[in-house]
């Protein structure tokens, strides 16, 4: 479930993100947003305002950890507890498996 990281702790420079059910995967560096990596990488998920408000990219982590950019991203605490977070303002602390549908690649 999201959750953030010590900051004592070193962090390796690069995870994989793996988006289920259609299995593209993606690097994300601890300084990019998962939604920041994906786009790079060519895999798009759904996503309005990248600040953490909207709710647009609210995804499920199955598997991973993430630190949030903001103090409060747009997540109640009972959804944090199911694995909800928003791509848009999480970073990778950890490999992950993100379910998210509705992705789709870019890349031709």
């Amino acid at each position: 479930m999201p959750d953030s990281n010590p900051s004592s702790t070193p962090l390796p420079a690069v995870f994989q993100v793996r988006i289920a059910p259609d299995g593209w995967v993606f690097a994300a560096t601890p300084a990019q947003s998962v939604l920041q990596a994906g786009l790079a990488a060519g895999v798009e998920l759904e996503s309005s305002c990248r600040n953490g408000t909207c709710r647009t990219c609210l995804c499920r982590l199955v598997q991973g950890e993430v630190a949030y950019a903001i103090d409060w991203p747009g997540v109640s605490a009972d959804e944090k507890a199911e694995g909800w977070f928003l791509p848009c303002v999480a970073q990778a602390r950890s490999d992950l498996v993100v379910e998210q549908p509705m992705a789709w690649s870019t890349a031709p």
